[in-house]
């Protein structure tokens, strides 16, 4: 098994650019939910964006056999129903005319896979072979080991083993040459749903690929503010200098959801809110806020301090600082099992034991059918209640809105228009597609753009999946609270608001 502290491979890691190589985006689960909404959208998205190599193919895969015809006509609804703004018909056609589709394949049959793959990467670099009307081959002749095949399992969580293996045994996790560094495998969260099944996955993983060629997906890692979070904290000195304890009061990460569960009751009566966001969501985020600063930007340092801040995240402690909630009538939706004691809300306090957070709460939010939806990252300000105003001084903050493109608000006392001296609150916004020049990509294009550039910087690796099972594994067992009922449209249950004492949740403090 191989991880980033492993010894390297002899095998090289690092693949032609994806500009110059061309590709074939493998989509198992291709006509799902996951694909149709998020994959194929995003890649018609990288190809307005000019972010594709020149050649390039999608290859559907599948349970049932379906024509070349049919799959076009599923691509086709995918982008007239979920294709992001901007995407034409020029993008259309574009995937249309790039796409095939082939049997899924398993551990005791390629299912036309393989032979599919031998087929498009020699179709995709033919070209270069002979140029048309020259009498010698291209001086840089591109072959079919040079390829880039990435293995995008938008499938369900309890058949990332299976397919796993299955890519190993047709010898899919290789290119022809032998060489792993053209082949890539992106796996959807949750990734394990305890740190047994954690283990048992990586370790199934691990026996097939190369850490190098794993790429964990966690989507709010791919969005554009959740980016920012780092720049404007290392690049400010406004703001890294108040990035501590010392002038940090809470750190709040609250993703209330209007949503309802009914369209994916099944999935999500068997997972609940904690399992669904915790671990693969809010965890990671805290990560990104709460980590010291790297030596530099590249990949190995970014990822190693994210990492090594939710290391020292302390175990959840259920009974003192977490509240689970159910909303009222939950149980009379289709697919939900009668008595579910399913969470649909959480609300945790999470301590991070170092010199940098000692003793400042971070406070997680999430939940369904809630008074708004947001998502948002908040750094409320400690007070000097001592010095020239008082205790009149209102709490300062550093907020971002990661929802769509992003914004950060700047919270802070001024003075009351008029004739006293009289203070108040006045906020300063800076929405992030404000920023010129630029356009923002959606966070699962962007995060299929650094797959395709072998980018890991925004993936999760087995190091920092560990830490975060281990700080949430508290919530599996017999210590795990009841589940308190709140009113579909409020802000969850009461109980929670005592955890975000004394300055109470910063969503939804009007109400």
């Amino acid at each position: 098994m191989t991880t980033d502290q492993d010894t390297p491979s002899a095998t090289p890691t690092s693949a032609p650019p994806a500009g110059a190589a061309p590709l074939v985006l493998v989509l198992h689960g291709a006509r799902g939910d996951l694909a149709r909404r998020l994959v194929i959208p995003s890649l018609a998205t990288l190809h307005r964006r000019g972010l594709l190599p020149d050649r390039w193919a999608l290859l559907g895969t599948g349970r049932g056999k379906i024509s070349r015809e049919e799959f076009v006509e599923h691509v086709r609804g995918s982008l007239e129903e979920f294709g992001h703004e901007g995407t034409t018909a020029d993008d259309v056609e574009a995937l249309t005319r790039h796409s095939r589709f082939t049997d899924e394949v398993t551990v005791d049959s390629g299912g036309g896979l393989p032979e599919a793959l031998e087929e498009v990467r020699r179709e995709l670099t033919e070209s270069d072979r002979l140029a048309e009307g020259d009498q010698e081959p291209a001086q840089h002749e591109i072959g079919p080991e040079d390829v880039v095949v990435v293995h995008y399992l938008a499938i369900p969580p309890q058949a990332f083993a299976p397919l796993t293996e299955a890519i190993g045994a047709q010898g899919l996790n290789a290119g022809p040459d032998g060489s792993r560094a053209t082949v890539r495998v992106v796996y959807e969260k949750p990734y394990g749903t305890s740190p047994e099944t954690f283990r048992e996955l990586d370790a199934v993983v691990h026996r097939t690929l190369e850490e190098e060629q794993v790429f964990r997906i966690d989507h709010f890692l791919g969005k554009e503010a959740t980016q920012n979070l780092h720049v404007m904290r290392f690049a400010n000195e406004l703001f890294s200098s108040v990035w501590d304890r010392h002038h940090v009061e809470q750190v709040q990460i609250d993703v209330p959801e209007t949503l309802d569960v009914a369209q994916r009751a099944g999935f999500y009566d068997a997972t609940g809110a904690a399992l669904d966001m915790v671990v693969s969501h809010l965890f990671q985020v805290a990560g990104q806020v709460a980590m010291e600063p790297p030596r530099h930007l590249a990949v190995s340092d970014l990822v190693r301090a994210r990492e090594d801040a939710i290391a020292d995240f302390r175990p959840l402690d259920p009974e003192n600082d977490v509240v689970l909630g159910q909303f009222e009538g939950y149980e009379d939706i289709e697919g939900v099992a009668e008595g579910s004691t399913t969470d649909t809300f959480i609300a945790a306090r999470l301590w991070i034991d170092n010199e940098r957070w000692r003793g400042v709460p971070f406070l997680l939010r999430t939940g369904k059918r809630m008074a708004a939806s947001a998502q948002r990252v908040t750094l409320v300000l400690r007070r000097d209640p001592v010095h020239l105003f008082g205790d009149v001084v209102p709490a300062s903050a550093i907020s971002l809105s990661l929802a769509g493109d992003g914004a950060i608000e700047l919270t802070t006392a001024v003075k009351k228009p008029g004739p006293d001296l009289d203070l108040a609150q006045g906020t300063a916004k800076l929405d992030l597609d404000d920023v010129h020049p630029g356009e923002p990509l959606p966070a699962y294009a962007s995060l299929l753009h650094d797959v395709l550039e072998g980018d890991r910087t925004l993936f999760t690796t087995p190091l920092g999946l560990e830490a975060a099972w281990t700080a949430f594994e508290p919530l599996l067992g017999d210590r795990r609270p009841a589940v308190q009922p709140y009113a579909p449209g409020s802000w969850g249950p009461r109980a929670a608001d005592a955890l975000a004492e004394p300055h109470g949740w910063v969503l939804g403090r009007e109400a």
